[in-house]
């Protein structure tokens, strides 16, 4: 059999792990493009055992960099979101732990150039529009990926890289709320859907049933709870506009409770068929919008919050996530301003990957 190959860059990104390609070496057309990428992760079987996904939904993503046509952004970032089991993409959501390799990749594939001992890199991408200004060690002229800086889910430590996210509201939709409410009830469940970094669907654990304090393990054996909150998802995707979302990953699923060990919440993050082992950083994103936001189903489980800069910490099964907002209210949501996140990434492998052609 006939094999092409592929130059990428094998890289952890935050808590996922995948290729990182050049845009211009994939094919333009995206069936064929899709084609390409479920051949390199090997979707289609519960271990990616003919590919390099990981047989989890957070080690099958794939960026993809290209120099961007914006006139602020440095670098043009497409995600895509491969199937574990199935042989399927998805190009509609966007991941905030895979771009937290994104500055890194785009230095080492040379489409952005060394500025000193820290690299700003600002990345703009083409799923949502996100603008995210990454900043980047790199002493002596290389990415420095050594370092001090630790997350939960990730063993060790590494060096820091700080992600500024800018123009997050309204990613798919164009609104914080896209039903136009702070709570909706469907099948006689409150939840609140918004649209910040990632569209979600947000409630609250105690009204499905569990603590919200559980395990990741725990949460994917209950299978009665999926089948539970995932019609309720599909109605919330029609009623956000994002149509028939029985096939797409978005808009993910969260549940909160009050938190136990002195965060700010404490919130499992669904992908959506399965439990996020951590918590996804565009997730974060909206998830703190939600509790930021008045009258949402978070009201009563946090503390009533002053417009500025507001840390917020949100307890997940791996540990906590932390992001500091920069908000103000508004009487639709919020105006945010800006919110950052302290992430690392790793270079596993550089080289060529093979599918066949």
């Amino acid at each position: 059999m006939s094999q092409q190959d592929i130059p990428c860059i094998f890289m952890r990104g935050g808590t996922s792990r995948g290729p990182y390609f050049n845009r211009a070496d994939l094919p333009e057309n995206l069936d064929d493009l899709a084609t390409a990428l479920i051949a390199a992760v090997g979707a289609g079987h519960p271990l990616n055992i003919d590919g390099i996904g990981g047989g989890n939904a957070v080690t099958t993503k794939v960026a993809m960099l290209s120099p961007s046509e914006d006139e602020w952004a440095d670098v043009d970032y497409f995600f895509a979101q491969v199937a574990v089991e199935k042989k399927e993409v998805d190009f509609k959501p966007t991941c905030g732990n895979i771009l937290s390799g994104v500055g890194p990749a785009a230095v080492e594939m040379g489409l952005v150039p060394v500025s000193g001992s820290t690299t700003n890199v600002k990345i703009r991408s083409t799923n949502t529009g996100a603008r995210v200004e990454a900043e980047v060690q790199t002493p002596n002229g290389v990415v420095e990926y050594d370092g001090d800086a630790s997350i939960n889910g990730v063993p060790g430590t590494a060096a820091p890289i700080i992600l500024n996210f800018m123009d997050v509201i309204g990613s798919k939709t164009g609104a914080f709320y896209p039903t136009g409410n702070a709570i909706d009830t469907i099948d006689g469940f409150e939840v609140s859907c918004i649209d910040v970094a990632m569209p979600m669907v947000i409630g609250r654990a105690s009204d499905f049933g569990i603590t919200g304090y559980e395990s990741r393990q725990e949460l994917d054996e209950n299978k009665a709870l999926f089948e539970l909150f995932e019609p309720i998802r599909i109605k919330a995707g029609e009623l956000m506009g994002l149509g028939d979302v029985t096939s797409s990953v978005v808009p993910k699923f969260g549940l909160l409770a009050a938190a136990k060990d002195g965060g700010t919440i404490a919130a499992r993050y669904f992908m959506p068929w399965s439990t996020h082992p951590s918590y996804a950083v565009t997730g974060s994103i909206c998830t703190g919008s939600c509790l930021l936001a008045s009258g949402t189903v978070a009201e009563g489980l946090v503390p009533l919050f002053e417009a500025g800069k507001v840390p917020v910490k949100i307890e997940h099964p791996s540990g906590a996530i932390d992001v500091v907002f920069d908000y103000a209210k508004s009487n639709d949501g919020i105006a945010l301003h800006s919110a950052g996140l302290l992430r690392t990434a790793r270079k596993l492998m550089s080289g060529r990957i093979h599918i066949p052609s």
